[in-house]
């Protein structure tokens, strides 16, 4: 049985409908839960554009603020909430190798055409982790 799962999140308004199917998975194990979002870094030639001098610290704040709601949700403490900053797929691949988890969780689009050609975050999680991989399908937009 799963002793440590890892709740892979975009923080995005799917977050919600995956928040059921890793409660179930916890209270179903009783595995210790840990949680992490990446922060994907801007382009240096970004900040130009936007105007903006410290974009990426502001999405890190705002990043940390919403995986702190998120652990408070799940009774996730500070100290199993994960913030990363690079490549998604990399970074949550070596906290799951880190911190010996057995099973990641994560939501994935159904995708089509060139999306599928180029792949996804959870393919690229499913075929790089040493662990299993849960992946949810995430409810189609009408």
């Amino acid at each position: 049985m799963y002793k440590h799962i890892l709740f892979a999140t975009d923080l995005t308004e799917d977050t919600e409908y995956l928040l059921e199917k890793v409660r179930t998975m916890r209270s179903f194990t009783g595995a210790k839960l840990s949680l992490i979002h990446v922060v994907e870094p801007l382009p240096g030639y970004s900040y130009a554009y936007l105007g903006i001098e410290d974009i990426e610290g502001q999405l890190l704040t705002e990043a940390r603020q919403s995986i702190e709601k998120l652990g408070g949700k799940l009774n996730v403490g500070s100290g199993d909430q994960y913030i990363e900053v690079g490549p998604t797929k990399t970074k949550i691949l070596k906290t799951a190798e880190d911190i010996g988890v057995d099973l990641i969780i994560c939501g994935s689009h159904g995708r089509h055409g060139l999306s599928l050609l180029l792949g996804s975050t959870a393919n690229a999680i499913l075929h790089g982790a040493k662990c299993d991989v849960l992946t949810v399908r995430l409810p189609e937009e009408q």
